[in-house]
């Protein structure tokens, strides 16, 4: 029972360090960051990014919203 226990608990180290390795692996050669950006990867996305469109269902938010 004992040696099972130690068995698993070595086998779950093993694993547990080579993903964190191959995690971090990923992470340094992903992506670059720029000095000023916080952390926010810059230009990668080449689709154009719409937050708001005007249309009836908006505009009856704003015009009860206020």
């Amino acid at each position: 029972m004992e040696s099972k226990r130690r068995e698993f608990l070595k086998k779950s180290a093993v694993v547990a360090g080579a993903t964190a390795a191959s995690s971090v692996a990923l992470f340094a050669n992903g992506k670059s960051y720029e000095a000023d950006s916080n952390g926010v990867v810059l230009g990668e996305s080449h689709k154009k990014e719409i937050l708001y469109k005007k249309n009836a269902t908006w505009e009856e938010y704003y015009k009860n919203a206020k």
